[in-house]
């Protein structure tokens, strides 16, 4: 399989740099793997759009623009056969059903577009990393055991919040105040210091166990214990 995975932000593409080879196994060794920033893509094309419409257009507006035109190229590159995209961004305060059933409906609106599916991180994709606490402790020995312990796994809580409280000195009280673009690279370094110790198996995220078991059903779709849903449900 050929897998394009394009994700929320630099600190998802840095996780998912350690987690898909865990799942996929090394690249190209069958499967060969890309992960993009979609971020990256969404500031490519502000970049060319009339600089009224950059600063006012809704973030959701560039992101199924971004995402439409994205998906266009990749029906006329990915191989019809054993191509597919996967797109994994953050729910954070929006109605799950409405908005998966948006960006699901992408892969729908005709040729060329390749097969795909969507995930959604629930709330963030820190609540990925707050579903292996083992690797946090590996990556920070010091956290705070009080504040894992009491997290509710992917709740909508203010999860990136969350993990400040348990792993920044001052907490996301201080991180806030500090405020972007530090904020943007304390996540980065928490999804590269506490991913590489993450296991896989062991994840108590739904949302993580269902982008996991998809990508094992595209790749074996006859494995025990997958059900045969997982391609077509979220969870």
């Amino acid at each position: 399989m050929y897998f394009e995975i394009l994700v929320e932000d630099a600190s998802g593409k840095l996780l998912l740099e350690h987690l898909v080879p865990k799942i996929l196994g090394p690249k190209g060794k069958p499967n060969k793997y890309r992960i993009v920033n979609i971020q990256e893509l969404k500031y490519r094309m502000m970049a060319r759009m009339p600089r009224h419409l950059a600063r006012t257009l809704p973030w959701d507006t560039i992101l199924f623009q971004t995402l439409t035109i994205q998906l266009k190229a990749y029906g006329k590159s990915l191989p019809r056969k054993n191509g597919v995209v996967i797109i994994v961004v953050d729910l954070d305060y929006r109605d799950f059903k409405t908005f998966y059933n948006q960006l699901n409906a992408l892969f729908s609106m005709g040729e060329p577009i390749p097969a795909g599916r969507v995930r959604l991180a629930v709330e963030e994709v820190e609540a990925w990393l707050l579903g292996d606490p083992k690797a946090i402790y590996r990556a920070y020995p010091f956290a705070n055991e009080f504040v894992l312990k009491n997290y509710q796994q992917d709740s909508i809580c203010g999860t990136w919040e969350w993990l400040a409280d348990a792993i920044f000195r001052g907490g996301s009280e201080r991180l806030t105040e500090i405020g972007y673009p530090q904020i943007g690279r304390e996540k980065c370094q928490w999804a590269d210091n506490i991913g590489q110790y993450m296991t896989v198996d062991a994840n108590q995220s739904p949302s993580f166990q269902a982008f996991r078991d998809l990508l094992r059903q595209f790749i074996a779709p006859d494995s025990p214990g997958l059900s045969a849903q997982t391609l077509k449900s979220p969870f």
